[in-house]
């Protein structure tokens, strides 16, 4: 009899589990409740450019192409990646502009303009990430945590990178220059964790861009959701696109059918869900006692902040503005705790800009250009924000920056321009208190302290993404997959 399994949401992590199993011959159905699959890697098109509404920073390009490999086909077939270069420009409001790429040789001419002595510090810190990638992501990185002597075999590694330590206080133990120590911090956001809070293991990301580089798939990450699809369904995986999940049916402590919005009903030897954890649990499982009591668990852990991004799309070309920007606004420690900790919508703000056009032109009409500007804000769980009455005003201070520091004319070339926030999120992706990221990546809600890839109780549910280990971020979500597909396919044959 062939084994059957339903994988609920085709995000990065859904849809890479779902093909990892589909390729070991485990009949796979994806269920997706948005009219097309990405979850928060979704896409628009508007007057002629294509927005993508998430992930746009690709590394590791490696572990997405194990995903065709498996099954003896080559991931070109279906997107192209680029490289991009500078992977990142950051600016601050004195006008220092500092290239981060893998040309080591520019990269040490620029920490030595900032300060000299931060060269053979920024060498250390190098050697730093090195070692927390073998021990964080090449050991650990697709591993599941599944009990408590997991963690306790991990520990001594652990320990070893001092991993009770944040990310700015490890990089500011090898250089001195406060807008270098911001560069080589700044990562974390891009996963949802506080620079000053989240594990010093996560300057593994580091290492993981100077070895594999940083990469933009041709058309947009859309086309990478897109490939992904496809191979899926090439393999014989089916797609079900449109028809939210709600509700996970149980026998016992089994779970044994998926139920949709339409009516249908899936039965399944093995559910796996790449939905928000708060929704799987209190949502879809809420009547066995198992969703509550998680559900009750999670509502006391800490959630990443959510996200204010403005769309644009503008008349002309930008050359010199790369494809990836972070523009620090005048506070780096004071703003990240004002939304990490204190819930408050500060005044000032930082921004990472993204502008796809300069890659590729083909996201835009001839002679314009496509960006958007992301600006980390409070979930919803903190102090009360009024986002319908509030976010115009706060897209007009993100253009306000953007015309000060890059665009002078923005306002007189946007030809189209909307924006997404925190109730958009709560709303298109369930996402637990409008959260960006899912849990905050802190060390006490890593490995094992996240939720687990199975479930405790329910020994066929399965979870994915980036509530589960090793977290946010492209990578992390595909690791996360991998660890999950091991387990479901052991359990299964």
């Amino acid at each position: 009899m062939n084994r059957k399994a339903i994988v609920i949401g085709a995000g990065f992590g859904g849809l890479a589990l779902a093909i990892r199993l589909q390729s070991a011959g485990v009949e796979t159905t994806l269920v997706e409740a948005r009219d097309r699959p990405g979850g928060r890697a979704y896409m628009w098109e508007k007057d002629g450019f294509v927005f993508d509404a998430g992930p746009t920073v690709i590394t590791d390009p490696d572990c997405l192409g194990e995903l065709w490999r498996l099954s003896g086909h080559d991931m070109a077939e279906d997107v192209s990646l680029v490289p991009v270069s500078p992977f990142y420009r950051l600016n601050w409001r004195d006008g220092t502009n500092f290239d981060y790429s893998n040309d080591e040789t520019a990269l040490r001419a620029q920490i030595a303009k900032l300060n000299p002595e931060d060269v053979a510090g920024y060498e250390s810190f190098l050697d730093y990430a090195d070692g927390v990638y073998q021990e964080g992501y090449r050991k650990l990185g697709s591993v599941a945590f599944l009990d408590f002597a997991s963690m306790v075999r991990a520990a001594p590694a652990l320990m070893k990178h001092q991993a009770w330590r944040s990310v700015y206080s490890v990089v500011s133990s090898h250089v001195k220059n406060e807008k270098l120590r911001q560069a080589l911090s700044f990562h974390t956001l891009l996963v949802g964790g506080n620079p000053m809070q989240t594990s010093s293991i996560y300057a593994l990301i580091h290492k993981l861009e100077k070895d594999g580089g940083v990469w933009f798939a041709k058309g947009g990450t859309n086309r990478l959701v897109q490939a992904m699809a496809t191979h899926f369904e090439r393999l014989g995986g089916t797609l079900r696109l449109a028809d939210p999940v709600t509700r996970i049916e149980t026998y016992g402590d089994r779970a044994v059918a998926v139920r949709t919005a339409s009516g249908w009903r899936g039965e399944a030897d093995a559910v796996a869900s790449n939905a928000d954890l708060m929704h799987s649990y209190r949502d879809l499982i809420g009547h066995h006692p198992r969703g509550q009591k998680q559900a009750e668990k999670l509502a006391r852990k800490r959630w990443s902040p959510s996200l204010f991004v403005l769309h644009f799309g503008i008349r002309g070309s930008w050359p010199g503005i790369p494809h990836h920007m972070i523009l620090f606004g005048p506070r780096y420690q004071g703003l990240l705790t004002d939304i990490y900790d204190h819930g408050v919508l500060p005044q000032d703000f930082s921004l990472y800009l993204h502008h796809p056009t300069v890659t590729d032109p083909s996201m835009a009409p001839d002679g314009h250009s496509t960006f958007y500007a992301l600006a980390p804000v409070p979930h919803m769980g903190k102090l009360p924000i009024d986002w319908d009455r509030f976010a115009p005003a706060y897209a007009e201070r993100i253009l306000d920056e953007i015309q000060h520091r890059l665009i002078p004319d923005i306002r007189s070339r946007i030809v189209t321009q909307f924006h997404y926030a925190p109730p958009d999120f709560g709303r298109d992706l369930s996402a637990h208190l409008g959260s960006a990221f899912s849990l905050e990546p802190l060390l006490t809600q890593s490995a094992w302290f996240r939720a687990h890839n199975r479930d405790d109780v329910i020994p066929n549910l399965y979870l994915v993404g980036a509530g589960t280990h090793p977290g946010a971020g492209i990578p992390g979500v595909v690791g996360s997959a991998k660890a999950t597909a091991a387990l479901m396919l052991e359990d299964l044959v």
